[in-house]
């Protein structure tokens, strides 16, 4: 179970930030997931919650946005919704496709006090 490190680094980075910002509580943390960061939410969710105890996270919530898989063609130049993992282009039918989003696992903030 990855998600347990990630959690933990999660929590590591959250900490540092406060500490650097002389806070005292963490409220919650905004997370940016893609669809295929390769991450459990739920697992996340719950890892988090192991990590946060006796720490100044312990009551913090872990707000996750998901991204979606979003691909842009190479040949015309089209960004499109990724479904079902089909890389190919619904405008051209290239193959040529570059991953855009959906694979985020980023800290967009943290709330502190």
């Amino acid at each position: 179970m990855h998600e347990m490190s990630i959690a933990e680094g999660i929590v590591d980075l959250a900490l540092d930030t406060l500490k650097a910002n002389d806070g005292h509580v963490i409220h919650a943390i905004q997370l940016k997931l893609g669809v295929m960061s390769g991450v459990e939410p739920d697992a996340l969710l719950f890892c988090f919650d192991s990590v946060t105890k006796n720490t100044a996270a312990e009551n913090a919530v872990l707000q996750i946005e998901m991204i979606p898989l979003c691909g842009k063609c190479l040949d015309c130049d089209k960004e499109f919704s990724v479904t079902d993992y089909v890389f190919k282009c619904p405008h051209c039918g290239s193959l040529a496709i570059q991953t855009i989003t959906g694979r985020e696992l980023q800290v967009a903030s943290i709330d502190m006090d």
